[in-house]
Parts: C-alpha cells; structure tokens; sequence
C-alpha cells in the first residue's frame, strides 16, 4: 500500500513571505531541499515566482485557473505540481488542455504519479480531455522538461530538471508533443562578411534602420507595446500561442524592459517606427542566482549587480520578426548587430532559450557556428 499522500495548497494573494501561508512557501522552497546538492540548478527569482503566483498581480490569471499540489512520504515533502487550465488558449485553439508545471519531484514514479493523478482528476473533473506540460499560464513562463543538455547551466528563464524526470515521465505513458531547442553560439565569432554587406542592402531597399541612443525609459515607453505587439504577430502561429493582451504587455514591459541592457539589445523598426524585428539578451544571471539562492536581500542584489557587468556570456531571451518581414532576411539584421557588440564586449559565449524545433524562421544560429546545447518537451496524454 502507497504511503504517498496529495495535499492542496492554497493560492497565494501576497507577494510577500510574511503574507503566505505555511504550505505556499513549502512549495517555493521544495526545490532547494531537493536540488541543494546538484551543481547545475539555477533557482528561480523568488519574488517573480510570488508575482506569477498571485491572483492580484498577474493578469494571466484573470483567464487561468489553477490549483497547486505537494506530495508527501511519511510526512516528508518529496514533490509538486501546478495544474492550470488556460481558458483563452483552449478557446483559440479549440482544445480542451489542462497544463502541469512547477513540476519538481524525487526520483520515485509513484510520487510523479501521485502528483499527476491529482491534476488529470481536475482535468477530468472539468471535462477536459488532455494533459500537456511542463507549461507555465503563458508562453512567457518558464515551459518544456529537459530531454537532453543536462550538462549545460540553464538561462534563468528556464526549467532545470535531472535526467530522470522524463525517463519517469515516459514510464507513465505521457509521450512527446513538441520539442523546443536551445542553440549555444560563441559570441566572439565575426560576422559573415557576406551577412553583412547583404544586410545593409535589406535596411537600403526597405528604409529600416536599428534604433540607437535611446533610455531605457525611452525603450520601454516608447517601444515596449510595439515590442510585444511585433511578439504577438510573429507568434501567432506557433504551437499553443495565446496574444499577449495589452494588461499583460503594461506587467512583463515593466517586469522586463526596465533593467534591461541597452547594449544587448537590437530594434530594427520601419520609415514609420515600428518595430518589424527585435532581439532582446542579457548577461547570463544563472550564477548569481545560485549564489543568491534566488533572493536579492540581504544581499543578494550584489551578485546581480556584479553578474549584470560581466558579459562573458550571455542569455538570448528573446527574438521576433514580424510574420509580413520574415522572408525578406531582416532576421539576420538585429543579431549581426548583437554579435558585433558581443564582440566588443569581449563575450564569450551566448546561449539561446528555447524555440520551437519546427520554427525555422527563428533559427538564425544554424547561419553561425553554433549547436544544439539542450532539448526540451511538452508530454502530452489523454485523459
């Protein structure tokens, strides 16, 4: 007889430690138990996950439901999960999906399904018809298990999980869905001349120009929505995407944009200032939250403050070109002009996060030196 038991936790209103409840912060911090030995686990930025968690301050959940679950044996914490049901993205794309992440568990099938089975009953509860994940509310949240690339230290803005996640994962009859890739470029590597005298005939023929020496303030005010609204379009048709609204495009422009690098960062914007093409990177910050432990007080905001001057490597976060720009080669226009200042900054080496393997036009990395450093996926199972 099992002697693993699932108990809910209560959702969090507070972003704040002190405002939580005993089992929501049980559940923030079961990864640190689990993983305190394990070298190659970033920890996620706790006040972002308080963030993401709080019906108050996310406004992806003014459309998502969600429920979160521990598991324990003999009274120990030994996993947990987040079911969610995206309302919006079952509409869109006329699915009846319920979503697991924040999926974290011990090397033990029967914990991984125990915590599974409580999410597959909501769903079934709800008449829906698949589970599909590891998936965040959106396409903005952390999304996909690690298949391969355990060796690689993870962008902050991704899962880390050993090998035997899906190995237990697939034990239980979830099977693949889709595979996100992240390319592993030097970032020292010149520019194909050839790249290059073609991209200044593209900017020629079409009147575009790569936007320079301006604010932050400026970039997220000015540019921020025409940033997200160029996202939008470009991703419209890739697996499972849901728009951003505009509420959510006001929380991630000031979550994101406002500490962002202007140095590693490239708009490239018409003869009407919109943006058709963009990049966004950072120094890599996945050290500084080992060291920190994910959290900026007392003193971890000197390891990022440290981490955000040193560009010895760098996280790709995010790319897009608009879908009516895509076969006209202005991709290749904002990364040249990233990897010139990657070279002036001396960086070493620059990581992408995850894309879709199906989606070639943002595969612009198989144009350089570069490999596929980790595989993710999305299991899927019918209910």
């Amino acid at each position: 007889m099992s002697n693993i038991t699932i108990k809910e936790v209560p959702t969090n209103s507070s972003s704040s430690w002190w405002g939580s409840s005993k089992l929501f912060n049980d559940f923030l911090y079961f990864p640190y138990k689990l993983f305190k030995d394990d070298k190659m686990w970033v920890p996620p930025l706790l006040i972002d996950e308080r963030t993401t968690l709080n019906k108050k301050k996310n406004p992806a959940l003014e459309f998502c439901e969600y429920k979160m679950f521990l598991a324990y044996k003999d009274k120990e914490i030994v996993g947990r999960i987040i079911g969610m049901i995206n309302n919006k993205a079952n509409d869109i794309w006329k699915r009846k999906y319920i979503r697991f992440g924040w999926f974290d568990f011990i090397d033990d099938k029967e914990v991984a399904k125990k915590l599974l089975d409580a999410v597959e009953q909501w769903g079934r509860s709800r008449g829906l018809d698949h589970i599909i994940g590891p998936m965040g509310f959106t396409d903005m949240d952390k999304e996909g298990m690690m298949v391969d690339g355990f060796d690689t230290l993870c962008p902050m803005a991704c899962y880390y999980n050993p090998a035997y996640y899906p190995k237990n994962i697939e034990q239980l009859g979830y099977e693949k869905e889709v595979d996100w890739v992240q390319y592993e470029i030097p970032a020292n590597q010149p520019v194909p001349e050839k790249m290059s005298r073609i991209n200044n005939l593209i900017k020629e023929k079409y009147h575009l120009r790569i936007v320079e020496g301006i604010s932050k303030k400026e970039l997220a005010q000015h540019y921020g929505h025409k940033i997200f609204n160029t996202l939008n379009d470009a991703f419209s048709h890739l697996y499972g995407y849901v728009p951003l609204n505009s509420k959510q495009i006001d929380f991630y422009v000031k979550q994101y944009l406002s500490f962002v690098d202007l140095k590693l960062v490239c708009l490239v914007v018409d003869d009407k200032d919109d943006v058709v093409a963009f990049g966004i990177s950072m120094p890599t910050l996945s050290r500084a939250l080992q060291k920190s432990r994910g959290k900026l007080l007392p003193f971890g905001w000197y390891h990022f403050l440290k981490a955000l001057k040193n560009y010895d490597y760098i996280d790709l976060y995010v790319n897009g070109v608009a879908p009516e720009w895509q076969n006209k080669g202005v991709h290749s226009i904002y990364y040249a002009k990233m990897n010139e200042n990657y070279i002036a900054l001396d960086s070493k080496m620059a990581i992408a996060n995850p894309q879709l393997e199906t989606n070639q036009a943002s595969q612009i990395w198989q144009k350089y030196d570069s490999k596929i450093a980790i595989r993710r996926r999305a299991y899927i199972k019918a209910l």
